[in-house]
């Protein structure tokens, strides 16, 4: 698929998305649109994988008569190979095809959609899939009155989203294209940069994604683990797999439900088999659910100083002990970092995103930064990254990057506050500004107002305060002033006023007027 195409698609998909856009608000309509085409998805890897082992027999999937002896006899054979390779069953008349034909005919639909959905969800009860969808669909329901007031107006919008929807190719036949899932993701995009604050809640801008992801696999062509305690949408373990030529298994794990529900949809959509990924849903600090397990590469992009219980019995939890200090209760940040560093292994190398202030604020923040530092020589880079770059904020923020077996003393300071276009309503970072950032970090080249390797001497010599101007300076001196070229330049510039005078008051004696001058 050209640009081109892949341009029209997704203006497409945003345009179908809009046919629900007058009746609720953004998250709302994310919710149905994002799960209808998760469902067309389900539905088209069903009918390819059901024909194809079917193919021997000369059967079509849909050519299987439901009801019959011999039907339901083939039925029950494909459900038992569906269920162990793909993790889930759909009947031919429940394929999202067949739904959408039946809805363009004017049939009433919405009933059998509901019981579709649930029959997904029940198919993989009892089995190793269970956990993965359970309640997957849970934040479409058919039956609320912002999709209409009758029953009749929620069917017509509905079977119109479906019948656009089924009209459109994603190629799932072809193993080398990510169609739906690229489109996926722009979706996941657009309805992040309208959504404000709540767009950090579950999107890191594709960008950064990037930045982060591309640091952390420096050096790598397969990793065993990724890890994400905040993943949201699930894109940045995805933006993982896409710089890394494998990734063994995906961890994560999302406290708000529907953001959850999302992240397990983005896996799966992008052909990540649910034996690879085990995403929670639970609060992170409070209730972690992966414990013991240590992950060779972990990113995040925690919500920037949150609220956390920091009660003093968690001294006593593993993840927090050997600091002796917990992060305030006003700002997790530092919590979230020793969290991860709690959970990455020998090998492995962490990135996670920031706030400024967890640079240089004093207190217990400024205690655990010295222990990471001083005690453990955990922090392996700094890189400052422009204002206003994130969804719902303007803030400038920063990346931390941490090994725990370093080939290095020094730490890596980057300012990058100055790598990005301006938009109209945010600043994003341009391809070009992705790689020198990546390059500094990957090179630890040192360059003048951009790049500094500070020794953990000269760190501790500024209160292991991590300010970046502490290290990078970005002053430029203005250039010297030439005053004899200036003062040469004035006497030619009043040589010039000198002759247009006379040649002023010689007109003005031509016209017998008197002179100005």
């Amino acid at each position: 698929m050209t640009d081109e195409q892949k341009k029209k698609l997704e203006q497409k998909l945003w345009d179908i998305a809009n046919t629900l856009r007058g009746k609720m608000g953004a998250d709302e309509f994310r919710d149905y649109i994002l799960g209808f085409i998760f469902y067309k998805y389900l539905s088209e890897r069903m009918n390819l994988y059901a024909d194809r082992i079917l193919a021997e027999d000369g059967v079509a999937y849909t050519d299987i008569a439901e009801g019959q002896p011999h039907g339901d006899a083939v039925l029950d054979a494909v459900r038992d190979a569906a269920l162990e390779a793909l993790g889930y069953f759909l009947r031919p008349s429940e394929l999202f095809t067949a739904v959408a034909r039946r809805g363009a005919e004017g049939q009433f639909i919405l009933g059998e959609l509901q019981t579709i959905l649930n029959n997904i969800e029940r198919s993989t009860m009892g089995t190793e899939s269970e956990e993965d969808f359970d309640h997957l669909f849970e934040d479409l329901d058919l039956s609320s009155t912002k999709l209409g007031r009758a029953e009749e107006a929620k069917n017509d919008l509905i079977s119109r989203v479906l019948t656009h929807l089924d009209a459109i190719d994603f190629a799932l036949d072809d193993a080398d294209s990510d169609i739906l899932g690229d489109a996926y993701e722009y979706l996941i995009g657009q309805f992040a940069s309208g959504a404000g604050k709540k767009a950090g809640e579950f999107y890191t801008p594709q960008e950064v994604s990037t930045i982060l992801a591309r640091i952390v696999t420096t050096g790598k062509s397969r990793l065993r683990s990724v890890y994400d305690p905040t993943c949201g949408s699930g894109s940045l373990l995805l933006r993982v797999a896409r710089e890394v030529g494998q990734v063994d298994d995906f961890f994560g794990q999302e406290m708000n439900r529907t953001t959850y529900n999302l992240a397990r949809m983005n896996m799966i959509l992008h052909g990540v088999s649910y034996r690879n990924f085990n995403l929670r849903q639970e609060d992170t600090l409070e209730h972690p659910q992966h414990e013991g397990m240590l992950f060779e590469a972990i990113v995040a992009n925690p919500p920037f100083s949150a609220k956390w219980a920091a009660r003093p019995v968690m001294l006593s939890d593993d993840r927090f002990a050997q600091y002796g200090r917990l992060a305030p209760a006003s700002k997790a940040d530092f919590a979230f970092v020793q969290h991860m560093l709690a959970h990455l292994d020998d090998n492995g190398t962490m990135a996670v995103v920031l706030p400024h202030g967890a640079l240089f604020r004093g207190g217990a923040e400024g205690a655990i930064r010295e222990f990471i530092i001083r005690e453990k020589n955990w922090l392996d880079a700094v890189i400052g990254l422009p204002a206003n770059i994130f969804y719902g904020t303007s803030i400038p923020t920063c990346l931390m990057v941490f090994k725990k077996c370093r080939e290095t003393e020094d730490v890596l300071f980057v300012d990058a506050s100055g790598c990005f276009e301006k938009a109209k309503n945010q600043n994003y970072l341009r391809e070009g500004d992705i790689d020198q950032i990546v390059s500094a970090y990957r090179s630890r080249a040192v360059v003048a107002r951009f790049s500094h390797a500070a020794s953990r001497e000269e760190i501790a010599g500024n209160d292991h305060n991590l300010n970046i101007p502490r290290y990078v300076e970005t002053f430029e001196a203005a250039k010297a002033i030439d005053l004899a070229a200036v003062t040469a330049d004035l006497r030619g510039v009043e040589a010039e006023m000198a002759d247009i005078d006379a040649q002023l008051r010689a007109f003005c004696a031509e016209l017998g007027l008197e002179s100005p001058v």
